[in-house]
């Protein structure tokens, strides 16, 4: 009999010196005082009577002395998580690693299986050892793992204990997380902290993956193929490698869209699946060539879509042509593209409507416009670039600290009681701190400060370190815009000799006979000229109005500090203070604005004071502020 069967016949699992308080508006009464005269150690233990325990100690009482089961009172107070008993027996020479139960578990053991992490704080810095293994072979770490216990898990392989410690069959904490857990963490989190998925246990010869298909746990089978790198070729005793198992089950429901995909990617890659020759599976499956047709592909379209517009044909069968070309575009992208290659496309887009501007106006426009307009444009066109690369390659304030400094980070928490670790204040992926305003982008897999947005059209995070190059990023794309439209204008003007006082139907006629090519390029200069001229506008007065972010405008009313203020944001100091604390602008030493480093920035409370818009913040963890960013 263990802990649960024996808290259950015992009935110390509830909590009866805490009786619920009653449902009525009549005043409260003194609350209920619970007569323990009565009760034996053993059982003023269990219900966390520390008065009558102290006393039968005083009276002589052996702290050490087990019961009929073996069972000492350290026990019974770590399955209870009665913190006050386990300080007083501890004071009075309780054994931290007794062992007791049918299955020789220490105290340790116990508060384990039940997820009661403050109490194994308090064992553990009394000297237990969490590598003791029970009767079954297990020690703490991998009951911790069975159970889902994400802090516990964290905890003891921040005192030390090896990720991939074995229990007697072989079996690390990883593979039980894998078997047993049928949620994201504990798994992500051992691979976060240095779990290695491709050990093998001893009896079956299974890894982690294994374990995980068995148990048909499409989390875990998500996380280690995914984010874990689980090879799919290692065999087990019966020589079954994950590739075998999950090809046996193509099309279940438990196995994801992204991980039948990276199967039948692996398949093809044996040689399995021979349609359409050995050479063009094998070319189908190359990365490289995969990545530079995403990223070439927008080039050739742009200009293909251009020459049919050239076409001296109706309007009806250019359209008609472009939907073909539409449909060939999709049948590439399903058979050649996963998710991860298609978060390029938008990048390449932009990239590729920007390089055909540059040609256009070198063979079309500059030719008839004057020489120093040529100039302007190429030299606004250094600050756009100047400022995509800053966006797009920039740090935007990734958090990235040491795992040293996670250590300590999660030691600090569990000590504190555990209550740092709510998903608003702490990031279980990244198993940082969160500080104040950062996000964890789903995206890129990391946490990053002041998170805006992730932009697709840059292909990276909008954040504290970058923000400012993206607003650049826009005015400069939306000036680059109306050069091009400036431009054309010119051309058709000159060019084609363009009335524009008969009508917009006659112009786009003329337009149709006179280089269609440049028409072409005005729609697209159009249209990224009107949606970046609305993002910047939303970006603006996000920035000036409401001194908040993106992230924060779409999730508003789940952040407390929002809540409070009625979905206000708590960092809004006025539009001219939010537009210069924003650019970090002195005027030439005219304003002083109040900067502070959002990557360390951490807060306990706001003063809600209505005479000043200031937040006062205390930092919760001075250990972050040593954190290297990246």
């Amino acid at each position: 009999m263990y802990q649960s069967n024996v808290c259950a016949a015992a009935g110390v699992c509830a909590e009866p010196d805490r009786p619920d308080p009653l449902i009525s508006h009549e005043p409260s009464s003194l609350p209920i005082e619970h007569d323990y005269s009565g009760f034996d150690i053993v059982k003023a233990t269990q219900y966390g009577a520390i008065t009558r325990v102290k006393e039968l100690v005083e009276n002589g009482a052996n702290v050490n002395q087990p019961d009929c089961e073996t069972v000492t009172l350290l026990h019974w107070a770590a399955i209870n998580n009665r913190r006050d008993i386990i300080a007083y027996l501890l004071e009075k020479g309780a054994i931290v690693d007794a062992v007791g139960g049918e299955l020789n578990a220490t105290p340790l053991h116990w508060a384990t299986r039940q997820g009661h992490l403050s109490a194994c704080v308090q064992l553990m810095q009394a000297g237990a050892d969490p590598s003791l293994r029970d009767t079954e072979g297990c020690s703490c770490i991998h009951l911790a793992a069975q159970f889902g216990h994400t802090a516990l898990v964290a905890y003891f392989i921040a005192r030390g204990v090896n990720p991939d410690l074995r229990d007697r069959g072989g079996m690390t904490a990883l593979m039980w997380a894998a078997w047993k857990v049928q949620a994201l963490d504990p798994v992500r989190l051992l691979l976060t902290l240095g779990a290695n998925p491709s050990i093998a246990d001893t009896t079956h010869g299974n890894t982690a993956l294994h374990w995980a298909i068995l148990a048909r746990n499409t989390i875990a089978i998500n996380t280690l193929i995914l984010k874990g790198k689980s090879s799919l070729d290692v065999p087990n005793l019966r020589s079954d490698t994950p590739l075998k198992m999950l090809q046996a089950h193509i099309g279940a429901v438990w196995i994801s869209d992204k991980v039948a995909d990276r199967v039948k990617e692996q398949t093809q890659q044996h040689g399995s699946f021979k349609r359409g020759g050995r050479f063009l599976v094998r070319l189908s499956m190359d990365k490289r060539l995969k990545w530079w047709t995403m990223v070439g592909l927008p080039f050739l379209f742009f200009y293909i879509i251009g020459l049919i517009f050239s076409l001296d044909t109706y309007f009806i069968i250019k359209f008609f042509l472009c939907g073909c070309l539409y449909a060939i575009a999709s049948t590439v992208g399903r058979i050649m593209f996963d998710d991860h290659l298609l978060t390029l496309l938008p990048l390449s887009i932009y990239l590729a409507t920007k390089l055909w501007f540059y040609i256009t106006w070198l063979v079309y426009i500059a030719p008839v416009v004057s020489t120093l307009t040529t100039v302007l444009f190429l030299l606004s066109s250094c600050g756009l670039w100047y400022f995509f690369l800053k966006s797009w390659r920039g740090d935007p304030g990734v958090i990235r600290p040491t795992m040293e400094q996670r250590f300590r980070t999660i030691i600090e928490l569990s000590e504190r009681g555990g209550a740092g670790f709510e998903p608003s204040s702490f990031c279980s992926a990244c198993l940082v701190r969160r500080p104040v305003r950062s996000k964890h982008c789903s995206v890129c897999d990391r946490c990053v400060a002041r998170l805006d947005h992730h932009c697709p059209w840059v292909g990276n995070c909008i954040g504290a370190k970058n923000h400012v190059h993206f607003i650049g990023f826009l005015v400069m794309l939306v000036i680059m815009c109306s050069w091009m439209l400036y431009g054309s204008f010119i051309f058709y003007t000159n060019v084609c000799g363009m009335n524009y006082e008969d009508g917009l139907w006659a112009a786009l006629l003329i337009a149709n006979l006179c280089t269609p090519w440049i028409g072409w390029v005005v729609i697209n200069a159009c249209l990224h000229f009107m949606w970046v001229t609305v993002l910047l506008i939303c970006q603006k007065y996000q920035i000036v109005c409401l001194g908040m972010t993106t992230n924060e405008r779409m999730n508003r009313d789940r952040y407390r500090h929002f809540i409070a203020k009625g979905g206000k944001s708590p960092f809004d100091r006025g539009p001219w203070k939010n537009l210069i604390e924003f650019f970090e602008c002195s005027l030439f030493g005219l304003v002083k604005p109040q900067t502070r480093n959002w990557l360390t920035f951490f807060w306990t409370d706001f003063e809600n004071d209505e005479n000043d818009k200031s937040i006062e913040v205390e930092p919760l963890l001075r250990a972050t502020d040593n954190y290297q960013y990246v």
